[in-house]
């Protein structure tokens, strides 16, 4: 019978995009390799309207808690691995960030991912992907959001480049449409902003080239709806005919007097002339004459990601091997400390309350301790952090990079017990678990290439570790023995007590 824990088939699974504008939610089936939605739920949260400091409103917190409430029924027969919610520029901008993110999960029962607005691009191709034909055409797509707007040159399911401009309909419509009002000069404003964004992208993919356009989300399907409900063209979008919805735009004075035209939701009534200003400026910059647009978007990717980690066709393992290779990191070193760490891993996941994905990152923790050896040997620790925190790393959150970076920074010299801080309690003391089991792995890699693994047995209890070797080993091997020793005191600091012993039983 086939395993449909370990590829998927058959599960039902759910992906949350809490975007600036709106909330969206996908529950799919997977039969046959093929993801079909059973419910899709929505709701025009507006999470990053009003934002002032670069701190969320405290009203539009109460709009995005009330929306997952909302949501949060349709998950209770889920498991943990068959949901992902995974927040875009709102939450990737506001400095009270956390502040939703603690209520948002206390609500959900689930963990709230940030991504990158690089990470969102990849993510939203692979849902646009999945709804095309598998050519060898190149395409580029793009998605306007309510606070970004992601471009992404990709061919089949694999992107060529990928990048998040920092101009979204709702941010551009609290800047440029103030009080809702409508105007040339303020819809010009509104375009020459987003034209010198573009700018910054127009080079390189105007060589790269690409042989059609896709539009994805809710502004550009908008803005082909009103273009057919008025005639002009049966599918699409038009340099053309985008020319001609400007000016019918352009009619109107204010954002509420757009309730006349017939092709537009109430939903998207306060964004749309936004949304055309940036759309414009797009075509223009990029000299687009057609798009035609696409069902899939953000949230589509994020159930395609999860149907590929059940396949283990998971692209983080290729974003790590990407970033040993670019920082030439030793394999062999990485290869030993990973199956060090595996081997304490598994002797106190039980005791110590880690599970898979805690195996995971100690796992890729332990393949790139090194990387920070491509920038110096001094402090290379330190470097590696930085590498790791600050690459695009395909198919990691933010929170999960600063995880894996912080791994990477704990596990030699003094234990940097400042850096757990801003962690809540329970976070805290996971990561300083693995952390312990990262630089327990890394203190015997120079044993392992002529020994192979040392025999001894591992046990925890609560905050004390205790490993127990054979009778001799630690006589034979006095550097480690050293090492062991100087590793119980930078351990006391924070708390925890390691004990080392012979006669293993």
């Amino acid at each position: 019978m086939q395993n449909t824990v370990a590829n998927g088939q058959g599960k039902t699974l759910a992906a949350i995009d809490l975007g600036s504008n709106s909330f969206h939610m996908i529950v799919a089936r997977v039969t046959q390799n093929e993801m079909r939605p059973v419910e899709r739920f929505g709701g025009r949260v507006q999470l990053g309207a009003g934002m002032k400091s670069n701190r969320l409103a405290p009203e539009a917190i109460e709009r995005g808690l009330a929306c997952l409430a909302r949501f949060r029924q349709a998950l209770d027969t889920l498991q943990p691995e068959q949901v992902r919610i995974v927040g875009t520029n709102a939450l990737r901008a506001a400095k009270n960030a956390p502040l939703f993110i603690r209520q948002a999960e206390a609500l959900m029962g689930y963990p709230v991912e940030v991504i990158s607005g690089r990470e969102e691009a990849r993510l939203v191709y692979l849902g646009v992907a999945h709804t095309l034909a598998d050519d060898d055409n190149s395409r580029l797509v793009v998605d306007i959001g309510g606070g970004s707007t992601e471009f992404i040159i990709g061919q089949r399911f694999e992107t060529k480049l990928r990048e998040s401009l920092h101009m979204g309909c709702v941010t551009y419509r609290d800047r440029y449409f103030r009080q809702g009002k409508i105007s040339p000069k303020r819809f010009e404003k509104a375009y020459r902003a987003a034209y010198q964004e573009v700018l910054k992208i127009r080079k390189a993919y105007n060589n790269h080239g690409w042989d059609n356009g896709v539009g994805s989300s809710g502004t550009m399907t908008s803005i082909e709806k009103l273009i057919i409900d008025k005639g002009w063209a049966e599918e699409g979008i038009s340099a053309a005919n985008l020319g001609r919805l400007k000016k019918l735009l352009l009619q109107y004075k204010d954002i509420n007097s757009l309730s006349e035209l017939s092709g537009l939701s109430e939903r998207r009534r306060g964004v749309i002339v936004s949304g055309v200003a940036i759309t414009c400026a797009i075509f223009d910059a990029l000299n687009i004459q057609q798009i035609n647009t696409s069902s899939g978007a953000l949230r589509e990717g994020v159930i395609y990601e999860i149907m590929g980690r059940f396949e283990h066709e998971d692209v983080r393992e290729r974003s790590v091997m990407a970033l040993m290779l670019r920082s030439e990191a030793d394999q062999q070193n990485a290869d030993q400390v990973e199956s060090m760490a595996t081997l304490l891993f598994d002797a106190v996941a039980d005791d110590w309350q880690l599970d898979a994905s805690d195996r995971a990152l100690l796992c890729w923790a332990a393949r790139l301790h090194e990387v920070g050896l491509s920038i110096a040997h001094s402090q290379f620790h330190k470097h590696g952090q930085y590498l790791i925190e600050h690459s695009d790393l395909a198919g990691f959150s933010k929170q999960m990079q600063r995880e894996l970076a912080l791994l990477v920074r704990s596990h030699r010299q003094k234990f940097p017990a400042g850096e757990f801080v801003s962690y809540e309690a329970g976070q805290r003391i996971r990561l300083k678990r693995l952390c312990i089991l990262m630089r327990l792995a890394a203190l015997f890699k120079y044993v392992t290439p002529v020994e192979g693994k040392p025999i001894f047995a591992t046990k925890v209890k609560g905050s004390e570790v205790t490993l127990s070797f054979d009778a001799d080993w630690l006589q034979r091997h006095p550097l480690t023995s050293a090492a062991l020793a100087s590793e119980q005191r930078y351990l006391k600091k924070i708390g925890f007590q390691l004990k080392f012993q012979q006669s293993l039983s």
